[in-house]
């Protein structure tokens, strides 16, 4: 078996340490032995415990989480420093990153119809359904069967950050809208203003790994696009599989503009769209 050596993302204000979470020994047993025990069947059913790991300080309404505990639709978790939490809730698995504020919605307790993002990061895995959205202070997105990573920076004035990782969106932001189809990792800023005009801007793909999400995938029984297609492409934000075409060039590697202005929108200062 032949490993790739895929460079580390970019990172804004994370350490590479905390896109490792997945290499843990004590994380990889906690995992298999959930799965083996019927892991997210038998979270559905409500019959054990949907929690994979918790670590440092957690709260689900304000109350400690343990790994014993439960997690439902409607409720609030929110991480502290160096704290993480992995579970699954219904066909949706979850990781929250430290210094993360987010609620749950739903109709019934094993079904997540929306992950509202306060503060901080999570990567979702989502498996097939209707009528759910991610929401951050600056965007909103629709999503079906997907995978996705969200951040919103407090100190960029909750700039937030969303990146399709696989699947099909809808991300939407005061007028402009944009449908985004993506393979591998297609990225935006949300911006918590106008940026030459935009609200949703192009992004490179920061602060997560196709390893989170593949973790993730496996927890409810899924894997991600690159896993079933069984290559990736270049991490650049664009959401496609691109290699070089013959003759040396490469097919398009920008994120669909957003509705309105149809020039393409340069990334904003700071942010490099590739690795």
């Amino acid at each position: 078996m032949t490993h790739h050596h895929h460079p580390t993302p970019l990172l804004l204000g994370r350490t590479d340490n905390e896109l490792l979470w997945h290499r843990r020994r004590s994380l990889l047993q906690a995992a298999a032995a959930w799965v083996a025990a019927g892991g997210w069947m038998a979270a559905q059913a409500q019959s054990r415990s949907n929690i994979v790991e918790v670590r440092g300080d957690v709260l689900r309404n304000g109350q400690a989480l343990t790994a014993q505990g439960s997690i439902a639709a409607g409720d609030r978790i929110e991480t502290g420093p160096g704290s993480t939490a992995i579970f699954a809730v219904g066909n949706s698995a979850f990781m929250v990153r430290q210094n993360t504020r987010l609620a749950l919605e739903g109709d019934t307790p094993t079904a997540v119809k929306v992950l509202r993002v306060l503060t901080g990061a999570v990567a979702s895995v989502w498996g097939q359904g209707t009528d759910r959205q991610v929401i951050l202070p600056t965007a909103t997105a629709g999503i079906r069967g997907t995978g996705v990573y969200a951040e919103v920076f407090p100190e960029l004035d909750h700039r937030g950050y969303f990146c399709n990782c696989y699947g099909t969106v809808d991300l939407a932001a005061g007028n402009e809208s944009v449908v985004s189809q993506s393979v591998y990792h297609q990225s935006f800023w949300a911006e918590p203003a106008p940026r030459d005009g935009r609200l949703l801007t192009p992004a490179g793909a920061i602060n997560h790994t196709d390893e989170e999400l593949e973790f993730l995938a496996g927890l409810i029984g899924q894997r991600t696009a690159w896993q079933i297609a069984g290559r990736k492409g270049t991490k650049d934000g664009s959401g496609q599989m691109n290699y070089p075409a013959p003759g040396g060039t490469t097919p398009g590697t920008t994120p669909p503009v957003p509705t309105a202005p149809t020039r393409a929108v340069p990334p904003p200062p700071g942010d490099t769209s590739t690795y």
